[in-house]
């Protein structure tokens, strides 16, 4: 109910105060036709425009124009696509296969397979060290798998249990591992290729998603046992703080322009986590997606968020589209 207020002899209107704006806000939805089951990670080539789903369900490898916003191929020869990562130095794409343990190198035009190194097992996560033109491939029971530009086996680098999600410094030379079966953050020296240091993953269990805050020396570690972000010192490993987030979460990411924490999460909505200051975290939107809708990619040079929905009954399979104001 508006309320009036006289000042001065004027009669002035008060008005309710205005819903602050969301975070994030879906601009598109582009159909993911005939993709079944689940879907995994993505990637993007942000000069070409261009997005690679890896639909996990499938066995494809979907590219979508975000110009046109539409599917322009279906790749296939794929065995459960987990982890992908467009490597835009080569003009290549590099597919974690679960079903095979493959890494499979691509062209980024033809899509033609140029390389294919066989893993022990449940090939995973892919990140790439642009300057050492170095890509990391999380596998079996568990390493990181340490390849060249070409494909090339470098070496592995145990980790002592499954990699999940893992975060490259680009300004030191350490890679954070989260490796849940074991409860704990491996923490790799990249230039010895070796394990330095653990942190113990005790306030919450099922440690998946990921990432870093490199300026505030902060690590983003989401759990699914309870639904809980932790926020973890990067100099020292301690433990900072926590914050509840949406269940069966598997993709997370840090805004460094907004300062903000974009949680995906299969229970059907994402969390926007504040970052107040670097200790102190608050969890400031729920936004309702879709029952599934687990794994996205935040590409911080557009703006944008793209989440991945699967196909469930009435729900079709779609990239959805949402920008971060």
């Amino acid at each position: 109910m508006n309320r009036m207020t006289v000042v001065a002899g004027l009669a002035i209107l008060a008005l309710p105060p205005q819903a602050p704006a969301p975070s994030l806000r879906l601009v598109a939805s582009i159909p993911l036709a005939g993709v079944e089951g689940r879907i995994d990670h993505l990637t993007v080539d942000v000069d070409g425009r261009r997005l690679f789903v890896a639909a996990l369900g499938h066995d494809t490898v979907e590219v979508v124009d975000l110009a046109g916003l539409r599917v322009t191929r279906s790749v296939s020869g794929m065995s459960e696509p987990q982890g992908i990562k467009y490597l835009a130095d080569a003009g290549r794409i590099v597919v974690a296969n679960g079903g095979t343990g493959a890494a499979q190198f691509l062209d980024g035009r033809s899509f033609g397979v140029l390389q294919t190194v066989k893993l022990s097992g449940d090939a995973d996560n892919v990140r790439y060290d642009a300057g050492a033109k170095r890509t990391y491939v999380g596998y079996g029971n568990g390493a990181l798998a340490v390849l060249g530009a070409d494909g090339q086996t470098l070496g592995d680098i145990p980790v002592g249990g499954h990699p999940e999600s893992f975060q490259l410094e680009t300004s030191g030379p350490r890679i954070f591992v989260n490796v849940p079966s074991a409860s704990k953050v491996a923490v790799i020296d990249r230039a010895r290729a070796t394990v330095v240091a653990t942190w113990p993953v005790t306030a919450a269990r099922s440690n998946y998603p990921m990432a870093l805050d490199e300026v505030n020396h902060r690590l983003f570690v989401g759990c699914r046992s309870p639904a809980s972000m932790l926020v973890y010192d990067t100099a020292s490993g301690r433990l900072v703080t926590t914050a509840s987030i949406v269940g069966d979460t598997d993709d997370l990411f840090y805004d460094a322009a907004k300062q903000r924490i974009y949680v995906a999460g299969g229970d059907g909505f994402i969390t926007v986590v504040a970052q107040q200051d670097r200790d102190h975290y608050q969890v400031v939107e729920k936004m309702p997606t879709a029952a599934g809708a687990r794994t996205a990619l935040f590409v911080p040079e557009m703006r944008r968020l793209f989440l991945a929905v699967p196909h469930r009954g009435s729900q079709r399979a779609e990239l959805r589209v949402y920008t971060a104001d």
